[in-house]
């Protein structure tokens, strides 16, 4: 069934599927009975690894868990009238409380329907879901829905792009309005065909170290980073592919090509926005700007020379995207409210400042500060694969030319 993968963590698997901490326990890995030593220790070992260090068979392992998952499933159709499944990748700061969230909901109101939910953090990568998108022959081999940030996994036709273009999958959010923070004509951040949803979006912002500026304006829009007094001084998130990619277009079709040249000349060095928010007490080159998730901004030091600057042109978001079977029995429809619903945008917004689409939701950003993003008209009219490899080209290029003149 290749439910588990051997690169997985011992944590990912356990939580993932606890029925599995049995097989664990059974076979030498005692830590795993305990929760703090699970949740620690098992964080940082990976399967294979694991299963080398102690010379057990891979093979014979994996069926082990296969067995126990498959048991534990089979045991629990039989008490359940009707099954649903939900897969996904959640931003890192909130997918802890946003699975606890989920799984109290499932074990008080879905009492009566197994729901096989396989939410990862988003740090683990797009590929494990790519596989089994890119692999389905039919809308029935996927699952019921599907949570992420990204452009190329809902939009390419490799993947999402062929059902929902066939109708097979649309919007599974049950919003007849959005929250009025994104209530614009400008921005249309709800799509008008409504094939997708969109649950929250990641906001990217500047962050200015004072003590770099040496004599030049702090930036106030987006526009202002792309003059030639920013070369080799600023830092852009090209590691976190999602929001680096809603940038990397955003710019593309606001000021076009020539502004991923000039990012790519300005460019000094990525960074994770953790290691970010202390560049200012860096050794190395320290960049003059960083552009970085709205939420990490939180963790600059108070006092310090960091100045967290919302551009006056919008933050350039990143959609955290869903997408779900267009059948509607009573259990999908449950489950699309809970997802949809108040408890959730409130994770999302007041715990890991992504702004929510509820529209109830107070999201705590002033209504000063505006937003930027693709809009449907380009993304209907492009290849946003082809785009984005267009753009990535010339970054690189623009970026290793500079780096031989130095």
């Amino acid at each position: 069934m290749n439910l588990i993968k051997p690169n997985e963590s011992l944590f990912e698997i356990t939580d993932r599927y606890p029925q599995t901490i049995d097989v664990f326990v059974k076979n030498g890995f005692q830590q795993m009975a305990d929760e703090q030593k699970r949740s620690t220790l098992g964080k940082s070992l990976r399967l294979d690894l694991a299963l080398s260090m102690k010379g057990i068979d891979e093979s014979v392992f994996m069926a082990l868990l296969e067995e126990a998952i498959q048991a534990n499933g089979a045991k629990n159709q039989r008490t359940k009238n009707k099954s649903l499944s939900i897969k996904g990748l959640l931003p890192c700061p909130v997918r802890l409380p946003l699975q606890e969230a989920l799984n109290e909901f499932l074990e008080h109101d879905m009492q009566q329907t197994l729901v096989n939910a396989e939410l990862k953090a988003a740090s683990m990568g797009l590929d494990w879901l790519k596989d089994d998108i890119g692999n389905a022959s039919s809308v029935n081999e996927l699952d019921d829905i599907y949570i992420s940030a990204g452009f190329d996994l809902f939009f390419e036709a490799d993947y999402f792009g062929r059902f929902i273009q066939k109708g097979l999958l649309a919007d599974p959010l049950p919003w007849a309005s959005i929250n009025p923070d994104f209530d614009n004509e400008n921005l249309q951040l709800k799509d008008p065909e409504a094939r997708y949803g969109i649950i929250a979006v990641v906001p990217a912002i500047f962050l200015v170290n004072q003590q770099e500026l040496n004599g030049r304006e702090v930036p106030q829009r987006w526009e202002d980073l792309l003059g030639e007094e920013w070369e080799n001084s600023i830092s852009l998130p090209v590691s976190d592919f999602d929001l680096f990619n809603a940038i990397l277009l955003t710019m593309r079709n606001r000021y076009g090509m020539q502004a991923i040249e000039a990012l790519g000349r300005n460019m000094q060095q990525s960074l994770h926005p953790a290691q970010m928010v202390k560049s200012d007490r860096s050794k190395a080159q320290k960049p003059a700007i960083t552009i970085m998730p709205y939420f990490f901004t939180k963790m600059a030091k108070a006092g310090g020379p960091m100045l967290a600057v919302w551009p006056a042109d919008g933050a350039i978001i990143s959609p955290i995207f869903a997408v779900g079977k267009t059948h509607k029995s009573p259990e999908f429809e449950k489950l699309s409210a809970f997802l949809g619903g108040e408890k959730l945008a409130s994770i999302l917004s007041h715990q890991g400042l992504f702004p929510s689409l509820h529209p109830q939701i107070d999201n705590g950003v002033s209504s000063d500060n505006q937003y930027m993003w693709l809009g449907w008209d380009y993304i209907n009219a492009h290849n946003l694969n082809q785009e984005f490899e267009a753009c990535t080209a010339v970054f690189e290029g623009a970026f290793q030319t500079k780096k031989s003149f130095i």
